[in-house]
């Protein structure tokens, strides 16, 4: 199996100094996140994502493609494989209009992060997407609702279902 170490030392990609150089990085066909980077199986977004007919396809080099980068100058993602295993393209359309490109791999191939580590990709097709941050729910409006209770007085019901109040003044 792969290590980081081997990843670092095949593309000269620095990581931090917590991560364990010597721990197998395991190689999954499914759905995977790193940090703010998603990898799909591209079946699993066959009407959402599509490659296009005109699509420019890259093999990935030995150094790796940076598919993404950390906001605001952050560290890179990194897509690293094997010689002649892995194209890439970003031609691409995407109705949610997340994806940075697909990749294509026919062995496991790598993605690398300074501060996450490695996770490997098994052979496949798969979209590559940034991943989206919702905020909060907007807070539903408030209406108070008039209700009645059939165990209410006839007269508190009455005042429930009435228009609102108005003032009245009275004259001598």
């Amino acid at each position: 199996m792969t290590t980081l170490g081997d990843l670092t030392t095949a593309t000269g990609l620095p990581v931090d100094i917590h991560l364990l150089l010597d721990l197998a990085i395991p190689v999954s066909d499914g759905i995977q996140a790193q940090g703010d980077l998603l990898v799909l199986p591209l079946a699993e977004l066959a009407d959402r994502v599509t490659v296009r007919d005109n699509a420019a396809w890259q093999e990935v080099p030995a150094g790796g493609v940076e598919l993404l980068r950390g906001g605001t100058g952050g560290n890179a993602h990194t897509l690293v494989a094997d010689p002649d295993t892995c194209l890439w393209t970003t031609d691409v359309d995407d109705a949610d209009t997340l994806a940075i490109g697909v990749l294509e791999a026919l062995a496991p191939v790598y993605l690398l992060h300074r501060e996450h580590g490695g996770t490997g990709v098994a052979p496949g097709r798969y979209a590559v997407r940034r991943q989206r941050e919702l905020g909060p729910p907007p807070a539903p409006a408030h209406q108070a609702e008039r209700t009645t209770h059939r165990d209410l007085p006839r007269a508190v019901q009455a005042r429930q279902e009435a228009p609102p109040a108005t003032t009245r003044y009275v004259t001598d």
